[in-house]
């Protein structure tokens, strides 16, 4: 039985229907090669299963599996579209936090002391 989290029961309808559109898109780039669903999860070292997840477009699947696809299909480079680096990041540091400063959603040692 698989696990259920919250963060895959919660995904967006929106981003559910990219994966499905992706998982039909190699699914058609396969049958364009002749290729059965074993040889394709043998080829991308994977079992059936996990193969026919990615086709159907379960959130669960591993996007190393995706992307290895990609690349028998020579489309790897359509990965380079998504999520682009904004343009207003060229001068932008990272974020530290001070130790000695608590965070201002945390509770400090004081206010534990009870």
């Amino acid at each position: 039985m698989t696990k259920k989290t919250s963060s895959i029961e919660s995904i967006p309808p929106a981003a559910q229907k990219s994966l499905v559109d992706l998982g039909l898109r190699i699914r058609a780039n396969r049958i364009a090669q002749g290729w059965t669903i074993k040889e394709m999860a043998e080829r991308l070292f994977c079992s059936q299963n996990t193969y026919r997840s990615i086709e159907s477009g379960k959130p669960t699947s591993s996007i190393g599996i995706m992307a290895n696809a990609l690349w028998l299909f020579g489309g790897l480079d359509s990965l380079d579209a998504v999520a682009p680096v904004p343009m207003n990041m060229g001068g932008v540091k990272r974020v530290r936090h001070r130790r000695n400063k608590p965070q201002s959603n945390s509770i400090s040692e004081d206010e534990r002391d009870f």
